[in-house]
């Protein structure tokens, strides 16, 4: 499963498991279909190198873990896009 979210800040954690060294979290604002905030912040490790307030989808579960440089981590959640564009008919 994928989500649209926006990046609301990086999260920055000294102690950690060795399989995540050297990897970057972000912090997540999830986004609904019209782009408003929806639910609670989650974390995910970035693949991509997003900015705050970049627009950005991620892919979640084994998904994740088959990003760039993820395999065999213990990572259910990564920003595997940059968000250029958002094509939408009105419904």
């Amino acid at each position: 499963m994928s989500i649209l979210a926006r990046v609301v800040g990086l999260v920055v954690a000294s102690p950690k498991v060795e399989e995540l060294e050297g990897l970057r979290f972000a912090l997540l604002q999830p986004l609904d279909a019209r782009l408003d905030p929806r639910g609670r912040p989650v974390v995910a490790v970035d693949t991509v190198g997003a900015g705050e307030g970049q627009t950005v989808f991620t892919a979640a579960a084994g998904s994740a873990r088959a990003a760039r440089g993820l395999d065999g981590r213990p990572v259910d959640l990564a920003v595997v896009g940059i968000v250029d564009e958002i094509e939408m008919e009105d419904r």
